[in-house]
């Protein structure tokens, strides 16, 4: 069997769609193993039997996430959200500190700086923000791939400026782990969250710190953050963790159950396949759209795609069968591994109507 036909059985085999699901930046489809081990949970807590196992799905997240984002387990923090590994990054800078952003990046991963309240935030657009990093910039903290329209960040060049310039680099993967391949260990702190392209239910986030925790207090430890979790129940913890579980957030026990399951088809795929497959879907639906006499927001190599002007179509192609996101007025598409050319065709006919 060769690499194309296993890709395509896998996919087949996990997914079965009921309209032409093309939302994936705002929530992904769930694998049938996701779906299967998201009831396995429920009836494990609804029969009284012990949790062990929920608690080692979480590990097994971590390793897996660990794997996918080219760092050891030791410096993945598992939380609930990314606004939330934010606000524990926010709350390590001195006052004064100067952190730059993209604009209009994504909420979570610029709100927990200006509410801080005594922060320098300077917000410049994406494509300019290497060379905005200057002498003084305390933190760059960026989304890999933007939201609102599938962006991609020039994070080489990010690197290089803020390494010139001594600043740390924090960036948000969460609409890019899944499809585009990312080397956490190139940066200082990175984050994710769990169901977008990671396939898995709401309720988790990944949080990448350096070997030395980079300066960072975890503010918002509880139990789980102790090097003996479950001798930390009471009072305050003895231990941290001496991991990157110092930084980790009470657990969602049945979300990690079927990220576990989704986290392994990823895996299953590899990233490189995804990243193709993703790709050229995208690229397909980009030239569609000229033929139609439509530009996008031009980001090439993105598995986004978003479309000025056509945002009031969306709840009409909902109506259709067909979801897509109204973006400040545009059109986003988003194509992930379970769409297929077909998809793409049919949305380019709905827009030629």
């Amino acid at each position: 069997m060769d690499t194309t036909e296993t890709f395509e059985s896998l996919v087949r085999a996990e997914f079965a769609p009921k309209s032409t699901y093309l939302n994936t930046a705002s929530n992904s489809l769930l694998p049938a193993r996701t779906v299967a081990a998201l009831h396995e949970a429920a009836l494990l807590r609804a029969e009284g039997r012990p949790p062990t196992p929920l608690y080692e799905d979480v590990e097994a997240c971590r390793a897996a996430y660990a794997r996918l984002a080219g760092v050891p387990a030791s410096r993945v923090a598992a939380g609930a959200s990314v606004a939330a590994h934010t606000g524990v990054i926010a709350a390590s800078l001195p006052a004064g500190a100067e952190v730059l952003t993209a604009e209009d990046d994504f909420t979570s991963v610029m709100n927990p700086f200006h509410v801080r309240g005594d922060l320098k935030v300077r917000s410049v657009p994406l494509e300019r923000i290497a060379e905005s990093v200057r002498p003084g910039t305390a933190l760059v903290a960026v989304s890999a791939a933007q939201s609102a329209d599938g962006r991609v960040a020039d994070l080489p060049a990010l690197r290089e400026a803020a390494r010139e310039h001594g600043a740390r680099t924090y960036v948000d993967f969460s609409q890019a782990a899944g499809w585009l391949p990312m080397d956490a260990d190139a940066y200082d702190f990175t984050a994710a969250v769990s169901f977008k392209w990671l396939l898995g239910p709401h309720g988790a986030a990944f949080l990448v710190v350096p070997e030395d925790f980079g300066g960072l207090t975890p503010v918002l430890a509880g139990w789980v953050a102790g090097e003996e979790p479950w001798n930390s129940c009471y009072g305050p913890v003895a231990e941290l963790a001496r991991s990157a579980r110092r930084f980790d957030l009470t657990h969602a026990l049945f979300t990690f159950a079927g990220l576990r399951r989704s986290l392994d088809l990823i895996e299953e795929l590899g990233v490189p396949a995804i990243h193709a497959h993703d790709v050229a879907l995208a690229d397909r639906f980009r030239a569609g759209l000229a033929t139609l006499g439509h530009a996008p927001v031009p980001a090439p190599g993105s598995a986004i795609v978003s479309v000025p002007g056509l945002g009031d179509r969306q709840p009409g192609l909902s109506r259709a069968g067909i979801e897509l996101s109204d973006r400040a007025g545009n059109l986003r598409a988003s194509f992930h591994l379970y769409n297929t050319s077909a998809d793409v065709d049919r949305l380019l006919d709905a827009l030629s109507g």
